[in-house]
């Protein structure tokens, strides 16, 4: 494995436990209002597409 490959994967590990904590924040209820929880969800959102692109860039590395 690369070393660009293993910093992906450090940042994919860092995106997964940030999500995780996003994930968990909201069910346990904690988000006060409707606008909040709707901020949480689109947070949430670009950590799961931050995800996606990661996966893609190290599958195209690997396909080189």
């Amino acid at each position: 494995m690369s070393d660009e490959i293993r910093v992906l994967a450090l940042v994919q590990k860092e995106i997964d436990k940030f999500r995780q904590e996003q994930v968990a924040y909201l069910a346990a209820s904690r988000a006060d209002t409707f606008d909040e929880y709707k901020k949480v969800c689109g947070v949430i959102r670009g950590l799961n597409l931050a995800d996606n692109i990661i996966n893609d860039l190290v599958q195209r590395m690997n396909d080189e």
